[in-house]
């Protein structure tokens, strides 16, 4: 049975958030792409109609073609930043990340104080996997340009993808100078502290960030989990009981609630909390087996029957439903029934390969044909 479901579904949400390949946007294509030739350059009629060739076929989404005609455009203007930037726009749209930095670098040697420029080989050196020269190039992007939010996200993940913890920390902050009340931000920031297995860190920015936004399921959970890690379970299921009053279709949160219960002893309400995790997602397998669990051990062996019955149509390879329901029907001396069961756990164990559930298995067995 799997156990403390929505705290690991939490927690890689949590660190998914800052480990994505692509985090952040290219910049937008008017930043990119040239645009015809300056006054002096009018009389290259040539250049301007390439110019012109190469964005009408950026339009039609021929890239390459694109790009083809932008190398001749370079050709003939070997000193324009906006040719180059417009290939690595091209190039890194496509995939080509290796190229698209190449080119980039083209466009910084022109125009070197160009904060989108730095901005945008960032982003191509992070796709190719460089995160070091990624993160150089983001931080020169931050200091010509100090608003560019994207700019302090691409640092802060190629600092992560390095495990520097700290300096990522450093950077969402200074994303929080900008936008105070980035509760993504906050989300982070905690991510990265729990990845530091510093939980109390972690607490202490989600309940930052629950006092920006109380009503924010998703900070209750993040703070319910970050409370879980610390070993808090009351801490941690008080914050997973107001998310679900927040989201109280979230099959999810009861499950957790009812986990943090029942490991807690009180199964009358962690009963309860599987039942709500079932009704609001009737196909939850955790739930139905939680449920029948419960149920076997308060020897409420007719629900017990019901229940397995409904996991095994939604698991049928679930061997440990047979064999529980088994039990129950061994219970209810229904023997019959109760052989059927054990028959189809034992042939499910053998198939898995699963000694320890093969012997508990052929014991009941015995025990059923003794009836007979």
């Amino acid at each position: 049975m799997k156990t403390l479901t929505l705290l690991q579904q939490t927690l890689f949400l949590l660190l998914s958030l800052f480990f994505s390949v692509v985090a952040t946007p290219l910049p937008e294509i008017a930043e990119a792409m040239p645009t015809l030739v300056s006054s002096r350059q009018q009389y290259n009629q040539h250049l301007n109609d390439l110019l012109h060739q190469a964005r009408e076929l950026v339009d039609a989404g021929d890239y390459e073609g694109a790009v083809a005609v932008y190398k001749e455009a370079a050709k003939l203007e070997q000193r324009n930043p906006k040719i180059f930037s417009g290939i690595g726009y091209l190039k890194a749209s496509l995939g080509k990340f290796q190229e698209a930095a190449a080119a980039y670098k083209k466009a910084i040697a022109l125009e070197p104080e160009n904060a989108n420029f730095h901005y945008a080989l960032g982003y191509s050196l992070a796709n190719a996997g460089d995160n070091a020269g990624a993160a150089t190039a983001y931080r020169r992007a931050t200091r010509l340009n100090r608003e560019n939010i994207n700019a302090y996200f691409g640092l802060a993940i190629t600092l992560l993808r390095q495990k520097d913890y700290q300096g990522a920390i450093e950077t969402y902050e200074k994303i929080l100078e900008i936008e105070p009340d980035n509760l993504t931000v906050y989300q982070l920031i905690g991510a990265a502290w729990l990845e530091q297995e510093n939980s109390e860190e972690a607490i202490k920015v989600f309940q930052k960030a629950a006092e920006i936004a109380p009503n924010e399921t998703r900070i209750q959970l993040s703070l319910g989990t970050a409370w879980l890690i610390h070993g808090d379970e009351m801490a941690g299921l008080a914050a997973f009981e107001k998310a679900v009053k927040l989201a109280p279709r979230n099959p999810e949160i009861h499950l957790q609630i009812g986990q943090i219960l029942e490991s807690r002893g009180n199964l009358s309400r962690a009963l309860k909390a599987f039942r709500r995790a079932a009704s609001a997602q009737p196909d939850l397998v955790e739930a139905q087996e939680y449920i029948g669990k419960i149920l076997l051990t308060q020897e409420q062996y007719v629900p017990a029957v019901v229940t397995y019955r409904r996991l095994i149509e939604l698991a049928p390879e679930n061997a440990q439903a047979h064999y529980n329901l088994a039990v129950a029907l061994k219970k209810r001396s229904r023997v019959t029934e109760a052989l059927t069961a054990i028959e189809k756990a034992l042939e499910l164990y053998q198939t898995q390969r699963d000694n320890e559930g093969i012997e508990q298995t052929e014991s009941l067995l015995k025990q059923l044909q003794e009836f007979l």
